[in-house]
């Protein structure tokens, strides 16, 4: 744990992670690229009831990753502008729209930074899981999706809930506040998508408990429409998990207790 972290340390330490990352999903199950070129689809239930008919609106996804909701979002319809900081992670997106035929712009931009990148704002903003833990400031995130919003439009958060990162890895015991009190460094072998794969990348991580995270955005003026929380995972993501329906993940041993995923809807 260190609480004195300088901003372009835990930009540079995540951004090189990210990148490492990314070379290790390319090939793995989890996010099964050959199977998702042939239909293009990778949404959820739970975020595709939240956008509803999303044809013709503009979008702009935050924190992408290498584009495959980017993509999905556009085969629904969307018109799709893609954020994300990791450079292989937008090659590697920029790769895949060219080989499927696809309009989303792919930039490359620390989330901090958009407002700086873009000259035209948009009717939906969408960001989904894993998302806010990486952010140091969550009340500035909300300033720059603020900014991006037309007068009416709405921004689309879906992540995994808060009292999930208070454990550790095999959900054995807790080992981290639910509140925002220091960052944590994170030192972790392989991935959530390539647990196999033996490399080691370093991160900086915040716990952002769900008031913090709301009030930001009401500080902003934005009106909360929507806020779910589920008892599932639809990624299998973590340790010690039990499939009880299909795409509908559970830690074993925890069953139904513990929240897994909230979903949050702001109007501007």
């Amino acid at each position: 744990m260190n609480t004195k972290i300088d901003l372009s340390e835990w930009l540079s330490l995540n951004r090189k992670s990210w990148d490492m990352r990314t070379e290790m999903h390319i090939h793995s199950d989890f996010y099964d690229l050959k199977n998702f070129k042939k239909d293009i689809h990778s949404l959820n239930s739970i975020e595709l009831n939240l956008l509803g008919n999303i044809e013709n609106e503009s979008i702009l996804h935050l924190q992408c990753h290498f584009g495959l909701d980017s993509l999905s979002l556009e085969k629904k319809g969307a018109k799709v502008t893609a954020v994300d900081f990791s450079p292989k992670a937008i090659a590697l997106a920029n790769e895949l729209k060219k080989e499927l035929g696809m309009q989303t712009t792919f930039i490359c931009a620390d989330v901090y930074e958009i407002n700086t990148k873009l000259n035209s704002k948009f009717e939906t903003i969408f960001s989904s899981y894993g998302i806010v833990g990486w952010l140091p400031d969550i009340e500035n995130w909300a300033k720059v999706i603020q900014k991006q919003l037309v007068k009416g439009g709405r921004f689309i958060l879906v992540d995994f809930h808060p009292a999930l990162w208070m454990f550790d890895d095999n959900f054995k015991k807790v080992s981290y506040s639910y509140f925002n009190d220091e960052p944590y460094i994170e030192i972790e072998k392989g991935s959530y998508a390539n647990r196999e794969n033996v490399q080691e990348t370093t991160s900086i991580w915040w716990s952002h408990s769900l008031s913090e995270i709301t009030s930001s955005f009401l500080k902003q003026g934005l009106k909360m429409t929507t806020f779910k929380e589920f008892n599932y995972s639809p990624y299998n993501c973590f340790k010690n998990t039990v499939e009880f329906e299909k795409d509908k993940f559970r830690i074993k041993h925890l069953g139904k207790k513990l929240p897994m995923v909230y979903a949050m809807v702001f109007e501007n």
